[in-house]
This record gives C-alpha cells, structure tokens and sequence, in this order.
C-alpha cells in the first residue's frame, strides 16, 4: 500500500498540472470501490478550477471551486490504486474507474483490487477534515508540532511494541511498515519495546530518524512496492537504500549481528538484536 512519501510524491507529481486547472467533466465507470464514488461528482465538478492539492497522511485532497460549488476531493490509493495523466480521448483499460478530464488531458484514476476512494467533502478547504476519514487522523510526522515532547508524552500510556504504536494512524499518520522499521533502526530501538519503556533521551534519536526516514524516501520517489507507481508513470526507488527491511538472515550494516524477521499485529518485522535495545 502507498504510504505517506509516495502518496506525498504523488501530490507533488499532480499539483503543478492540476493548480488553477478547469475540470471540463468528470466520468465514472465503476462506483463500487471501498466507498461509492458519489454519482453526483458528474454534476458537481465540471466548470470548477482546482486551487490546491494537498494531503493528510495517506489521502490526497484537491480542493475546488466555482460559483456556487466549494469543496475538495478525497482521493485513497487503496492497495493498488493509480492516478496518471494520459492523453484527451484515451480509451479506458478494465480497473480504470474515474477520470477527470482537464483542458488537455486526463487524470485517471486505476485501481485492480477496489480498495482506493474517491469521494468529496463540501464546504472550504479549513472544513475538509470534518470529513470521517480525516477526523480520525493522528499527527502529521512532519509538522512541526510532531517533537520529542509530544511523542514522549503520548507514548506514556502506551504499553504495547513502539512499531505498532508508530503505525497506528490515530496516533501517528503515514509511517508505515517500512518506514517505521527502518527508523526504529536509525534510532537503535528495538520495535519488541513497550512504546512506555523508551526514555525520553531515547525519543530524541526516534524523532528525527523518523522525519530522516520519510523526507529521504520522498526525495528519492518513495518506494516500489507491487505494481505501485506515480502519476508520470516512474516507480519509487527508495527500497535500494533501506537497511533492515527485507533483510531477513542478512549481516547488520551497523554491527556485526543479523537482521531478523518477526510477526508483529499481523505484519513482518525486521530489526537487528544486535544493536537495536
């Protein structure tokens, strides 16, 4: 599943095309994905220019307006979920469900397993996290408000494996499997440590291994995973630079121990006993 790099990624992919850009239509071919797409984006949309694109966590919002229309798409990925500029008049593959189409060209949106969303929120961007699948969202990790202190603090209650508790998006947004290995990493903390025995000298080195982690993979175009790819068509290469992930029975870069594989919430989990306590 794409998570917060390449869905950031792909937001910085689509916003110089989409910004200020007229929507002249928008067609829907299977509504059904995890959420119904609403039919009435057909009536909505066309005529409205698109002002921004931003993100929270793993969601994409494109916020639009016209006269008498003002709210923002949500677009989710899903699993297997694309969106790519094609060429005006490009005839729709299988799993191609929606499109925009801008003066030009096509935004289209492809998803083989159904699990993505494309929905939309009324009402000005300030409001758009009233939306149920954003109100629950944790802490940006790259926002300045994501520090040591609050990290420490919100982790103080929390007596389960610190790599779950940093998945968790009501606690944290967008450190995925990954990116949660590889930081724990960084910081020499073992992912098997109750998130409340961690010490607050500790959370100094997590903190900024995280923001590492993430900004690193987004300069580098995320990481491929599957078939995902972005909106130009090019794969994430991050996955060349990462140091525990996938690295089951391998030598530790950092010290002379072995990376090992274990199950964490249903999820593998690779760290190295060697040097991360």
């Amino acid at each position: 599943m794409p998570e917060l790099p390449e869905v950031e990624v792909c937001r910085r992919g689509l916003q110089p095309t989409l910004e200020k850009s007229l929507i002249k239509g928008v067609v829907i071919r299977a509504p059904k994905l995890r959420q119904t797409i609403p039919t009435e984006l057909a009536e909505l949309l066309p005529g409205c220019r698109m002002l921004a694109v931003r993100r929270r966590g793993k969601y994409l919002l494109i916020d639009c307006r016209r006269d008498g229309v003002e709210g923002s798409l949500i677009i989710h990925l899903g699993m297997s979920g694309k969106l790519r500029f094609m060429p005006s008049g490009s005839a729709p593959e299988k799993h191609d469900h929606f499109d925009l189409l801008l003066p030009d060209q096509i935004l289209r949106f492809t998803d083989p397993r159904r699990f993505g969303v494309v929905l939309w929120q009324p009402g000005p961007p300030e409001t758009t996290e009233r939306h149920p699948l954003l109100a629950s969202q944790g802490i940006e990790p790259l926002s300045d408000a994501f520090t040591v202190d609050w990290l420490y603090a919100a982790n103080s209650k929390r007596s389960g494996p610190i790599k779950p508790v940093l998945m968790d998006s009501h606690h944290i947004v967008g450190i995925g499997n990954i990116y949660a290995a590889e930081s724990l990493f960084r910081a020499g903390i073992s992912p098997l440590r109750a998130a409340n025995r961690i010490s607050r000298a500790r959370y100094e080195l997590l903190v900024p291994a995280i923001r590492e982690t993430l900004s690193e993979a987004i300069a580098a175009g995320g990481t491929t995973i599957r078939d995902y790819m972005h909106s130009d068509g090019s794969s994430g290469w991050f996955q060349i630079q990462v140091a525990v992930y996938g690295r089951d029975g391998q030598p530790c870069i950092r010290c002379d121990g072995v990376v090992r594989q274990v199950r964490q919430a249903g999820r593998s989990t690779f760290y190295c006993p060697g040097c991360q306590h």
